[in-house]
């Protein structure tokens, strides 16, 4: 009997001393490991050489675990619902080590194959985050219906019919009651530098555009297009100082953080402000519910500046565009929330231009998880896509580039031919 209580005593002190150093291991975390036979268990399976324990989550802490990630998607989910600058709360780091695929030496065979491989690794990259599975709630009603375009029109041509453009000046419904149709540019957008073989050059903001020394390469075009509130002083070596135009979404005219009727950035140039209104709501719907209030401050600025060169873009045709992405994302659905500025910028300079240069739009072995090279926010999400179709579009540009996959993933400039081509009018 006293064996036996000897037996038991043992048992019982060495379940308690194993489940004292599992709690001890994780962390100092109060938990506890639950052993199905503690007697046989506690040697073979939970200590290795190094006398550490290795912890396996049971069925049920398994599912907790899942729940928890399900959880914590959807709670990303509602943080993106609604188009913003910072993309995400969760910071994303790029999981590659860009910089032991940078070269200078074009024709070199060892440089030849490092751009190969990145090219592919970034490639592959965009296809997986379009491909993607995520949860849509479709907050733009968006009701796709397959085109004739489908698989049979080349991506230039796409983009092209799209007619992205630009309200024009007019005394018609919905507009004549509430003075912005009076306001309007009555000039074709970018009258003023409009002509033959012009040179255009789109800059991205990325943070990869840092210590690219692009700007004077950027300042010899004829046409310079910027995005948003990014700025050019103090970034001239890399980004340039010329600024022909900016795209502009309407959280940076309704906002008071982006002044929009006093930054000097917004003022002498051409502006093109986009809000995309719901898929396939008419004028009047989306003057009555935009994304934001645009309009407001768009008044105020065209009252100050009447002879500006300052445009509201047709919401029908932001959608259009997006139509024309999905025609050519034949692959998967590509994600219910509209175009980026960048894809909008390209749609409206492909007919205007002799051909345009996009710097790191597709990204060049700089890559960088920073957002901007402005600013400090971490997140891949901002080159790879999150909220955007970015991925989809960056892959439709790609196709239409024909710059060299040094120029592309070296120097970051992917090249577009411009014009309208004759082949896209049949």
């Amino acid at each position: 009997m006293a064996s036996l209580r000897g037996i038991l005593f043992y048992v019982l002190f060495t379940t308690i001393l194993i489940r004292k150093t599992v709690t001890a291991s994780s962390g100092g975390e109060n938990r506890t490991v639950k052993f199905s036979n503690p007697s046989l268990e506690k040697i073979t399976n939970y200590r290795n050489v190094r006398g550490a324990f290795t912890v396996k989550n049971s069925p049920r802490d398994k599912s907790e675990e899942q729940n928890s990630k399900i959880a914590n998607l959807l709670n990303r989910t509602s943080l993106i619902a609604i188009p913003r600058f910072s993309l995400s709360k969760v910071q994303q780091h790029i999981k590659m080590d860009p910089k032991q695929f940078q070269c200078t030496s074009e024709l070199e065979p060892l440089c030849i194959n490092k751009t190969l491989i990145f090219k592919e690794k970034i490639l592959q990259e965009f296809k997986r985050v379009r491909d993607e599975l995520i949860h849509d709630p479709n907050i733009y009603h968006i009701n796709y219906k397959s085109s004739s375009n489908r698989n049979k029109t080349s991506a230039m041509c796409l983009i092209l019919k799209a007619k992205v453009q630009m309200l024009r000046k007019t005394n018609k419904p919905p507009f004549n009651s509430n003075l912005l149709g009076s306001l309007f540019p009555k000039q074709k957008f970018l009258a003023q530098h409009r002509g033959p073989n012009k040179t255009c050059v789109i800059v991205s903001s990325a943070g990869s555009m840092k210590k690219s020394k692009l700007g004077s390469f950027i300042d010899s075009h004829d046409i310079v297009l910027r995005f948003n509130h990014a700025p050019t002083e103090t970034y001239e070596k890399d980004v340039g100082k010329k600024t022909t135009i900016r795209i502009v979404n309407s959280q940076v005219v309704s906002k008071a953080q982006f002044n929009f009727l006093n930054a000097s950035i917004f003022q002498n140039i051409s502006i093109g402000i986009w809000d995309p209104g719901k898929y396939n709501a008419s004028l009047s719907q989306w003057l009555s519910n935009p994304d934001f209030d645009l309009f407001t401050n768009y008044k105020a600025f065209m009252m100050r500046h009447p002879d500006a060169d300052v445009n509201v873009i047709d919401p029908r045709s932001i959608w259009r565009l997006w139509n024309a992405l999905q025609d050519y994302t034949i692959e998967s659905v590509v994600r219910k929330n509209p175009p980026t500025s960048g894809f909008i910028g390209i749609a409206l300079l492909l007919p205007l231009c002799s051909h345009i240069d996009i710097v790191e739009y597709i990204p060049s072995t700089r890559l960088t998880s920073t957002c901007h090279y402005y600013d400090d926010e971490v997140n891949s999400g901002c080159t790879f896509g999150e909220w955007h179709p970015l991925a989809a579009e960056k892959l439709m540009v790609y196709d239409m580039n024909i710059a060299s996959d040094f120029s592309v993933f070296q120097k970051g400039i992917v090249t577009v031919q411009g014009k309208r081509n004759k082949l896209c009018d049949k």
